[in-house]
């Protein structure tokens, strides 16, 4: 083994009296973190390494045929968020990047197990009963809140005698989704189930619905280009001074004291896609043995941040691990799932419902009709995130992202047969044996990439989340990444802010006039790092103020969002990387293009009156800072297509204490202000 000649430092601090912060992972976390620590180049000495040759982690792009499928890249791992994620979108307009609106359509279940947000389903209605009891039910949780904080969804569901199908086809599809929870949703928390359905903030089934369960489109963002973006941010993080040592991997801590701390470093062999396997030092990956032979070098820093997954950060820290380290790193408990990306209509048409089935809709529920839902969908349904419980147990499931009606860099008509998809098989050594894989056309898979997931059970929020703060700074290291709170690109960015606040780095101002942003930013701080973040701008006006909008300011509106569907189309159409859809059209045959319905200039047309920020739709009068927009209710009478049973109105009243005037609304709200949801895949 090749040793450094350095000595190990003497001092805390190097001659020049800055301080060696070295970031292990250059994923969302690292890179937040070597960011804000950039901004004091007179204090840190930054190098920030990570195992593969490029940035981002888990958050990259892939290239695809733009003639084929309407455009020349996806990104893959992480697509999109909610618009309560203030630091990504701040970190987006920082590189000069912009998110993308999105109204989430979701397709649970197939022919007879199918049900949807967009409209009521003969599932649903079969369940009637059993759907007015989960709403009382969320009413009874919410109101007796810390009673289930830990308690596991599936003990939840028992305890309120729900049906097997019930449970299984309709309950824990609803979590699965949010923060890709997989087929350990039975696992969750059940507050995670009550506050999706009743936080009016990041509920993203917020509110819930006593007859559909669900019926709202959540707004969501799609994220820009990430290979480019995290390309970028590398390039803009060398300009400030950080080291940046990509294709280095951190193969053991060898020693933290006093004195500072003792790494041993191995340089990769850089893959062509930027994608390196797993070297001959990393057990996760038993049969790669890539660069066996790699000479390692060791060398010394004053503070470590290491942003990778917790069991991956209790094997580097080895023999220097505490038994308080082991015991937290060791609970936190991940599985490993298989995206496989691909153009396989057939395969989606098999095993989800991909199309608007007249045969499945229902056009009234309980006495309330539900027509001008099922006349929306008739033309507009188009499913973005797709579910299918499998036939022999439908306790596990299957999921996938129809990627071309959600990324916004794809033509809108592209026809159905040139979709790009990515299903997700998961807990390969528990439910491998369930599995379709091999019914995929492998002609039209584009590519595979394995994930080791986190799970997010009861016990990641007993035995991990409250005692990270025991950890943190101890012996000069510190951890970020999602996992240390919950499976989401902006938990990412966030832990890397704080790891580099409390090394002394200053938290910027315009997030701190974010109100929001602050109070998210603090509520982590104090979680994880048991302390509370106190405001440090001197002016409390300008930049940053403006951008939180909506129930405690939860709705980003500054620069790293548009109002404009498809607008990165559009502007990867005038970069020649986008089809227009003259050029598709051209490309693709008129045959083709039939089957396609044009949605850039045919969106349905929706009274102005009915955009209500608060529940997306749901409910035409609006609540803004405490106000009822209750005087547009006498023009709303005029179509009582879209009205829907009052009652649920005051059932939502008391539910979350507030005043919600009105009745129903179309499911296609002008601009989202208020109702919010996480999604994103874990991001280190």
């Amino acid at each position: 083994m090749k040793r450094s000649n350095k000595p190990l430092l003497p001092t805390t601090m190097p001659k020049d009296g800055r301080k060696k912060v070295l970031v292990v992972g250059a994923g969302a976390a690292g890179m937040a973190c070597a960011h804000h620590l950039a901004e004091h180049r007179d204090k840190f000495d930054v190098t920030l390494i990570d195992s593969v040759d490029y940035c981002g982690g888990q958050a990259f792009s892939i290239p695809l045929d733009k003639n084929k499928h309407g455009a020349s890249w996806l990104n893959q791992g992480v697509q999109g968020g909610s618009y309560i994620f203030h630091h990504t979108m701040t970190m987006f307009a920082r590189q000069g990047y912009q998110a993308n609106p999105v109204k989430l359509q979701v397709a649970f279940g197939k022919d007879d197990t199918f049900w949807t947000n967009v409209y009521p389903t003969k599932l649903i209605e079969k369940y009637q009963k059993e759907v007015q009891r989960f709403f009382k039910m969320l009413g009874i949780v919410r109101a007796l809140e810390v009673l289930f904080v830990l308690l596991p969804i599936k003990y939840l569901l028992k305890i309120f005698r729900f049906s097997y199908e019930f449970a299984n086809v309709v309950a824990l599809p609803m979590v699965a989704l949010f923060l890709g929870t997989g087929n350990y949703t039975p696992e969750v928390p059940s507050v995670i189930l009550e506050r999706l359905c009743t936080s009016p903030t990041y509920g993203m089934w917020y509110p819930p619905d006593k007859h559909s369960i669900i019926s709202n489109l959540p707004p969501m963002v799609v994220f820009p280009n990430f290979g480019e973006f995290y390309e970028n941010w590398r390039k803009s993080l060398e300009a400030r001074g950080v080291t940046v040592r990509l294709s280095t991997e951190l193969v053991e801590v060898v020693k933290r004291d006093k004195k500072g701390v003792q790494v041993r470093l191995m340089k990769r062999t850089p893959a062509e896609d930027g994608h390196n396997p797993s070297s001959a030092e990393a057990p996760e990956a038993p049969t790669s043995n890539a660069d066996a032979n790699a000479p390692k070098e060791e060398e010394e820093f004053d503070e470590i941040v290491i942003c990778t997954l917790a069991d991956t950060t209790k094997r580097l820290l080895g023999k220097t691990a505490s038994l308080r380290e082991r015991f937290v790193l060791g609970s936190a408990k991940f599985a490993d799932d298989i995206t496989i990306t691909h153009n396989d209509a057939d395969y989606m048409r098999k095993h989800y419902q991909t199309d608007f089935d007249p045969s499945t809709a229902v056009r009234s529920l309980a006495g309330t009709d539900q027509s001008w839902r099922v006349d929306f969908a008739a033309s507009n349904f188009r499913p973005m995130y797709l579910i299918k419980p499998y036939p022999a147990d439908v306790s596990k499931i299957e999921m996938c992202f129809d990627c071309t009606n959600y990324q916004a860099q794809f033509p809108p008509s592209t026809p159905y047969d040139s979709h790009v998809f990515q299903t997700i098989f998961l807990n390969k050594d528990r439910d491998r044996g369930l599995w379709t894989d091999d019914e995929i056309d492998p002609s039209k898979i584009i590519r595979k990439d394995w994930w080791h997931q986190l799970c997010h059970g009861w016990t990641h929020y007993a035995k991990v989340v409250p005692w990270l703060w025991a950890l943190q700074g101890r012996r000069r290291t510190r951890f970020a990444g999602s996992w240390t709170l919950v499976n989401a690109h902006e938990t990412a960015v966030i832990s890397g802010i704080a790891a580099a606040v409390d090394l002394g780095a200053a938290y910027p101002e315009d997030l701190e006039r974010d109100r929001w942003a602050l109070l998210a930013f603090r509520c982590y701080y104090a979680l994880v790092y048991g302390k509370w973040y106190r405001r440090k701008a001197k002016e409390q006006k300008g930049e940053g103020e403006e951008w939180a909008s909506g129930v405690y300011g939860s709705v980003y509106k500054g620069p790293g969002v548009v109002d404009e569907e498809r607008k990165i189309w559009r502007s990867e159409v005038e970069k020649g990387r986008s089809l227009s859809e003259e050029e598709l059209s051209r490309m693709l045959g008129s045959d083709n293009m039939k089957q396609a319905e044009t949605r850039a200039d045919d969106a349905p047309k929706v009274p102005a009156e009915s955009s209500n920020p608060t529940t997306n739709g749901q409910n035409k009068s609006s609540i803004v800072n405490g106000k009822s927009a209750g005087q547009d209710r006498v023009s709303e009478k005029k179509d009582s297509a879209q009205f829907q049973d009052r009652d649920r109105d005051d059932a939502v009243s008391k539910l979350h204490g507030i005043k919600v005037n009105g009745n129903g609304a179309p499911p296609r709200p002008s601009a989202p202000v208020e109702q919010w949801s996480f999604y994103g895949a874990e991001d280190e």
